[in-house]
């Protein structure tokens, strides 16, 4: 059936070709997270477990707004480990990194969502797409505040 929410067929397109990149991007850091919760050690243990459990968990709820968005658009969400590996600007860990350097790779993981999520900003508003703009602005407020809270750990 022809979608007509008011948004072209192309702007939709456009729209969803970046949040198809937001959805990799969160969903790598998604899986990044809960493999430093897992594997932190060391004598900020118990607070980077329960924060990176924290996080983790925003990020699981994140990726289903995301995807729903995409469907919404009209176009099939990227759901496979290949397909987020093509699409991801996020470098995966293969190792188990000291405390402080899972840290830091969580603020670039963060920072870098923010950059994906303010990348799809144009388009959106170029098709007076509010929603996508307002999911948009969520995900960019939550990115760029646990960046600064994880941050913070580093000074």
């Amino acid at each position: 059936m022809k979608i007509d929410i008011g948004i072209s067929d192309a702007a939709r397109k456009e729209i969803t070709d970046g949040l198809s990149h937001l959805l990799a991007d969160t969903y790598t850091l998604y899986l990044k997270t809960h493999n430093f919760h897992w594997n932190v050690t060391g004598p900020m243990f118990n607070t980077l477990h329960l924060m990176f459990e924290q996080q983790y968990n925003e990020l699981a709820l994140a990726v289903d707004l995301v995807a729903e968005r995409i469907r919404a658009l009209g176009h099939p969400a990227p759901g496979s480990y290949k397909q987020y590996a093509a699409l991801s600007s996020i470098k995966e860990e293969d190792g188990v990194p000291s405390a402080e350097d899972m840290i830091r790779q969580l603020v670039e993981g963060q920072e870098a969502v923010a950059r994906t999520a303010r990348s799809v900003f144009p388009a959106a508003e170029k098709a007076n797409d509010e929603s996508t703009a307002d999911l948009l602005t969520q995900r960019m407020q939550v990115h760029e505040k646990t960046a600064w809270m994880l941050r913070s750990m580093l000074e």
